[in-house]
């Protein structure tokens, strides 16, 4: 086996040690960046990179749409999103255009800021006695908002 270099080796940590809430939002991170290489690449005229950016986003939603607590109504909602997110992807994808995928970065930075903002509810309840209760299960996702637990599948 190859030794890993120190970067990987902290990143292999910090995602085994990630709670659920932050693999999501290292999820939602991950799909911003490989977006914003898929629309360089079809800026610059390389179909082949802008391909294997846009896969690495359309996987990273799909776990999204896969993991979605549907125990809360908004589930539906999302499920709606995410489904648009894809095909979106897959336009922008075949056409190789980058304005359709800068929508679809648009979109995911919008949904990772309020999945930020989630997160910070939750942590101030968290600290709050009085707002443990409304903590279902002791997760992370209080309001059903977007995925339950992002999956270290290497997505």
């Amino acid at each position: 086996m190859l030794k890993q270099n120190g970067y990987a080796q902290y990143q292999n940590s910090r995602i085994m040690t990630a709670s659920p809430a932050e693999l999501t939002l290292m999820l939602y991170e991950g799909a911003i960046k490989f977006g914003n290489i898929a629309i360089m690449a079809m800026q610059n005229n390389d179909p082949s990179k802008a391909h294997e950016n846009v896969v690495k986003v359309e996987k990273i939603i799909q776990n999204f749409r896969d993991t979605l607590d549907k125990k809360y109504p908004i589930w539906e909602d999302f499920e709606k999103v995410y489904a648009y997110l894809l095909r979106r992807c897959h336009e922008a994808n075949i056409a190789k255009d980058p304005e359709i995928m800068e929508e679809v970065v648009g979109h995911l930075r919008s949904m990772r800021d309020n999945w930020k903002e989630v997160m910070k509810k939750v942590a101030s309840d968290r600290d709050n006695p009085s707002a443990q209760s409304r903590i279902a299960g002791g997760q992370h996702n209080t309001i059903g908002y977007a995925p339950t637990m992002a999956r270290r599948t290497g997505t």
